[in-house]
């Protein structure tokens, strides 16, 4: 056991938990958690059914007396986003997480720690191990690739379930119960670019942007946080008038993660090495006041490449398509919700750039709880893409959640959170995509909510989550299954 977990109650929750941080599952990579639900509800003699894609359901049944009512099902995803700190040697293919407790606070050591949604999954083994609980018929839901594409929501039949009730186990905050989410496209572009030999008399060097906070793209984009690859673009188009020339520019990870760090090498004429220099330093004075009180820890420099170090630059007319480009797209909020205060009602984030031998590639991605307002900022995204000489692609998307505040399943869980704590649950819609709104297009009618105990910093090396939070989602679901009719 994890001596980051010893002595945690509720007890059998972080054990799982524990062991599960031990499997890699990042999205696309969860054929051991796969291995490791079907065991584990082998070893407890549980009905298990596997997909095509990679879904599990596993069945419990009623605990004695509770046959004839209603059947629920636990529903959460296997896999994590890899993100890591730059100086963390981790490989996300085979290391186990690394867990650290900080007193009310578990964390990974510079990486993400999964409970995103690590925590729906060891919940519900927990579940279906405890023999004493009570509850009607119950179905667990384990989807895989939710992260990078909802791919799992996406393939599933209409018959590979039977429960007509879901709690969605993926919400980031204990106390509140969601009932809508945002629905999401993604938009990216590519250039095909030619390189030449470096400038003669020019200096290879290193502008790094690092030190910011990122976070979830749909949880985190109202917090003001600086984005890297557009303040690192800020740097590149002003040392333009020096002489810079572009090699090579990356930044982000994750199209669902607002960047933390972007880097970019190119060159610039020796004799300018000092007003670089000197310009660089100023404009991160600049953008640290600006960012004073969302991201402190923002560090941007420039630095000399290994003596003799020759690279490849762009064109300039490349060069000045993609810098202008990436200075023109729009990030962060784009319309706050006009009916549910403090609810982003549409966004969009600038969250990765990369290169290979031949060129450059970029994702953007975009959400809104209005269908129309998700096509139209996907509509200037890929506009400003194809202005800016790309070629652009846009995929499918996923639908959003329309809240029923006469749902069922709310007005019970609701009435078991005023039981337990004295006060009304808070009832939201969510900016960000959860499951419920492709599975509520697979089941049509399906009565559905979300919760969970608190996290911060999802997607990023900070994500943590609040212990006492887990203690009190336990109990609160537990007496929910007891108080489904």
């Amino acid at each position: 056991m994890s001596d980051a977990i010893k002595g945690l109650q509720p007890e059998p929750v972080w054990r799982y938990f524990a062991e599960i941080s031990r499997i890699p599952r990042c999205s696309g990579n969860e054929d051991n958690m796969v291995r490791y639900i079907l065991g584990a509800a082998e070893r407890l003699g549980l009905e298990t059914r596997e997909d095509q894609v990679g879904n599990v359901l596993v069945r419990k049944p009623a605990s004695p007396g509770r046959e004839n009512v209603r059947s629920v099902v636990l529903q959460g995803h296997m896999d994590m986003v890899g993100e890591k700190n730059k100086d963390k040697v981790h490989n996300f293919e085979k290391d186990p997480i690394e867990l650290v407790r900080k007193e009310n606070v578990l964390m990974a050591n510079g990486t993400t720690l999964g409970a995103d949604n690590g925590i729906a999954v060891a919940a519900s083994l927990a579940i279906m191990e405890d023999p004493g609980l009570q509850h009607g018929p119950l179905e667990f839901l384990f989807t895989v690739d939710e992260e990078s594409g909802l791919t799992g929501a996406k393939h599933l039949t209409g018959d590979f379930m039977r429960s007509m009730t879901l709690l969605n186990l993926d919400s980031e905050e204990e106390g509140v119960l969601y009932v809508g989410c945002a629905g999401g496209r993604d938009t990216s572009a590519r250039w095909d670019v030619n390189f030449l030999p470096m400038p003669p008399r020019a200096k290879a060097v290193r502008v790094k942007v690092s030190g910011l906070k990122g976070g979830h793209s749909g949880l985190e984009i109202d917090k003001g946080r600086g984005n890297a690859i557009k303040i690192l673009n800020r740097a590149l188009q002003g040392m333009e008038e020096i002489g810079l020339r572009l090699g090579r520019i990356e930044g982000g990870n994750k199209r669902n993660a607002i960047p933390r760090e972007a880097e970019a090498d190119v060159t610039v004429p020796e004799r300018a090495w000092k007003r670089a220099r000197d310009f660089v330093a100023r404009l991160e004075k600049e953008v640290q006041g600006e960012l004073a009180s969302t991201d402190p820890g923002l560090q941007l420099e420039i630095l000399e490449l290994p003596p003799g170090k020759m690279l490849r630059v762009m064109r300039k007319a490349y060069q000045k398509k993609i810098c202008r480009t990436i200075s023109g797209l729009p990030h962060g909020v784009i319309r706050m919700s006009p009916d549910i205060p403090g609810l982003v009602q549409t966004s969009t984030n600038v969250a990765v750039i990369s290169k290979d031998r031949y060129g450059f590639d970029m994702a953007t991605s975009q959400r809104s709880s209005v269908a129309s307002e998700k096509e139209e900022i996907c509509q200037t995204v890929a506009d400003i893409f194809s202005l800016g000489g790309a070629t652009v692609r846009s995929s499918s998307g996923y639908p959003g959640w329309k809240p029923n505040l006469d749902s069922q399943v709310l007005k019970t869980a609701k009435a078991t959170y005023q039981s337990l704590y004295g006060r009304e649950p808070e009832v939201k819609a969510i900016h960000a995509g959860l499951e419920c709104g492709i599975i509520g297009e697979k089941y049509p009618g399906i009565d559905m909510i979300s919760f969970g105990p608190t996290l911060e910093g999802v997607h990023s090396p900070d994500e943590k989550i609040y212990i006492d939070s887990v203690g009190r989602f336990w109990e609160y679901l537990l007496q929910l299954l007891k108080n489904i009719e």
